[in-house]
């Protein structure tokens, strides 16, 4: 399941959209829970760790510095 979330950062990615980062959390609470959709007993503690793992994956990604690479001349 997680093999299919992309890096969301500078270089590897341009224009990180709010569904990007959305359906990156998903797929990491699908995993960590172990379901790909929740029982209607489970369905609010899994959309708001889904809605959680977002927010916080757009704070890790407005606070990640990237590294510009070293110009080489010729």
């Amino acid at each position: 399941m997680c093999r299919s979330i992309k890096t969301l950062r500078p270089p590897y990615a341009d224009d990180v959209t709010d569904d990007d980062v959305h359906a990156a959390a998903l797929q990491y609470v699908r995993k960590i829970a172990g379901m790909r959709a929740p029982s209607a007993a489970n369905k609010e503690a899994f959309d708001r760790a889904v809605d959680e793992v977002a927010r916080a994956t757009a704070t890790l990604l407005e606070g990640v510095v990237v590294r510009q690479r070293p110009v080489v001349s010729d």
